[in-house]
């Protein structure tokens, strides 16, 4: 079957359906086709990790109505991309023609290097979620592999529902290279505090999936049974129809200020785009909700004619047991940290440098203070430590 579209979406995530929205309020009447690889509409995907697991939210209260904005088609892939008659094919064998397209396929999470069977789980999707929700019953022995953004959150989530939970992961500690080294120690003993078995310095290297569960080998030579494994290890960018279709491909789908790639017909945006950021002076690939919504929605305008710039700096924030965080820029360890806490640990701001420039803010249980973070970033400083304590107020 072949559909036409005046404009075309192919991925069916947050940046997706807000370029759908975008586009939607520019041109009522446009013909929108968004063809989406996963079975579910597009959904709110931050919740999969957090308010799902807290009750706060449910499957269908995520769900973004995306069918309000676009025609749907979804548990398909866009194969292949023909620039020159502006024309998608599908895995099905439906074709779709456009004026203007949107490259907003996201990421593939990294997997473990054995087949699990079903009870190995490589956490990404509201389908994960679902698989994982009916697993995870109240004293489950559950392991969660790494121990970065997704896996903290999960370890968290899953010792809320009453799972026993062994956290593995390579680095020296949760959040490994983000986090100062005071703090990254704190975090180790506040997750084992809870309940959590944390497993720092070790990679998950085989595994046997059977009847009573699975048993890891670890690359420090233990054997750890557990019933369930959910893999947080971190995701790449689905850059193939890209690739495919001859883009300009570096870490990401590099786009310019309006988000548009070197087809001049093609847009991209979220977890594949690479994109320049002014206030860092660099080119960037943002993984989080941020990104996606704020990345979607200005590639939709700028389909639909506007010519602004992207010039926003993306936040991200996460939860981990009641503890909380918003964080803008770059946080790496390798860079000077100044560390500016009311409570030590507990409520805070640290301040990553280079070479006197504030280059990441880290609002530790700090709150509403995302846009001045934003703001220092882009002053071109120089700063001395003793400068920013207080810079950013987190006393109230």
């Amino acid at each position: 079957m072949e559909h036409d579209y005046d404009y075309l979406i192919i991925g069916g995530g947050m940046a997706g359906d807000a370029a759908a929205r975008a586009i939607r309020d520019a041109e009522p009447a446009a013909r929108i086709g968004l063809v989406g690889a996963e079975g579910d509409p597009p959904y709110k995907r931050p919740p999969l990790s957090k308010g799902l697991w807290k009750g706060d939210e449910t499957p269908a209260s995520i769900d973004l109505d995306t069918a309000a904005h676009a025609t749907l088609h979804l548990g398909r892939r866009v194969r292949r991309l023909d620039r020159a008659a502006r024309r998608a094919g599908d895995d099905r064998g439906d074709g779709y023609r456009y004026r203007r397209l949107l490259l907003a396929t996201g990421a593939t999470p990294r997997r473990l290097p054995f087949d699990g069977d079903g009870r190995v789980i490589h956490f990404r999707t509201l389908a994960d979620y679902r698989r994982l929700r009916d697993q995870a019953v109240a004293g489950t022995h559950v392991a969660v592999v790494g121990g970065g953004f997704i896996g903290s959150e999960l370890a968290a989530a899953l010792c809320g529902a009453g799972c026993r939970v062994s956290l593995v992961f390579p680095g020296a500690s949760i959040g490994s290279g983000r986090y100062p080294s005071a703090l990254a120690a704190f975090l180790d003993d506040y997750y084992r505090a809870r309940g959590v078995e944390v497993l720092a310095g070790a990679k998950v290297v085989d595994g046997r999936a059977g009847e009573a569960g699975v048993e890891l080998t670890l690359s420090d030579g233990r054997r750890l049974p557990v019933d369930t494994v959910v893999a947080g290890l971190g995701v790449t960018p689905d850059l193939a129809l890209a690739e495919q279709a001859g883009l300009v491909v570096g870490d990401g789908v590099e786009v310019d200020a309006q988000l548009r790639t070197s087809d001049p017909a093609i847009w991209a945006a979220g977890d594949l785009a690479a994109f320049f950021n002014p206030a860092l002076g660099r080119r960037l690939r943002v993984e989080h909700e941020d990104a996606a919504v704020g990345m979607g929605a200005h590639a939709g305008r700028c389909m639909a004619g506007a010519e602004e710039a992207y010039a926003t700096l993306p936040y991200f924030y996460s939860d981990l047991f009641d503890l909380g965080y918003e964080a803008v820029g770059l946080l790496d360890a390798r860079l000077q940290t100044v560390e500016d806490w009311s409570e030590p640990h507990r409520k805070g701001v640290v301040y990553y440098l280079d070479a006197g420039r504030v280059r990441g803010v880290l609002l530790w249980n700090v709150w509403g203070q995302v846009d001045a973070a934003r703001a220092l970033i882009a002053e071109p400083g120089p700063f001395v430590a003793d400068a920013l304590r207080g810079r950013i107020p987190h006393d109230g």
